[in-house]
């Protein structure tokens, strides 16, 4: 009998634990551990996770002049959206300005956002120094929109980890890559090469 009790108890707990994961599996945050290291060290990145194929999520950003911007604003053209952690670090600072010189190549039809954690004003003065022009910088300081919302928000820094989607003129996603060790640099010819065949 007391067997039962407790075999029935132990059902009826974990039947109540589940609960609050049925029917919201979209809004259900994750915690992602081991996908991507920082100089060699697990982070744990929050957020949804996006995949191929699906509809690209909408994000508010803060733009260089404070403005809040919607990143599906951009949706209708081909779109390269990096998120990398400092656009004042070596690594990031490299990458920003290989898109630069890319995104002067790739035509009008296609447009390539950077965000990051970084102010915006901080951003405006980065791309003036740096001579970045054909790269847009968006901010996502303030509601940690874009991080939530593609799965690269690092939990314990409120940094961005290092990533890049293609997304295709109808807002659907057609390329991932998050950057294993954010150290290093994307693989930009896999970026380019998908977007070449969008």
């Amino acid at each position: 009998m007391a067997k039962n009790v407790l075999i029935a108890a132990v059902a009826f707990i974990f039947v109540i634990s589940a609960m609050p994961l049925v029917g919201c599996k979209e809004n259900y945050m994750t915690e992602k551990k081991t996908i991507v290291t920082m100089k060699g060290n697990p982070v744990t990145l929050t957020g949804k996770k996006i995949e191929v194929g699906q509809k690209a999520p909408d994000a508010e950003v803060v733009a260089n002049d404070m403005s809040v911007v919607k990143l599906s604003s951009y949706f209708g053209k081909k779109c390269i959206i990096t998120s990398v952690p400092s656009l004042d670090t070596p690594v990031c600072d490299v990458e920003t300005h290989r898109f630069n010189e890319e995104a002067g190549k790739l035509g009008s039809d296609v447009v390539v956002l950077t965000i990051s954690m970084d102010l915006p004003f901080a951003q405006k003065r980065w791309c003036g120094a740096a001579g970045v022009k054909n790269v847009i910088t968006l901010s996502d300081y303030r509601y940690a929109s874009f991080g939530n919302a593609y799965g690269v928000l690092i939990k314990d820094l409120r940094l961005l980890a290092r990533a890049v989607f293609v997304v295709d003129k109808t807002g659907v996603v057609r390329y991932v890559q998050i950057v294993p060790e954010i150290a290093t640099e994307p693989n930009y010819a896999a970026v380019l090469e998908a977007v070449k065949n969008l």
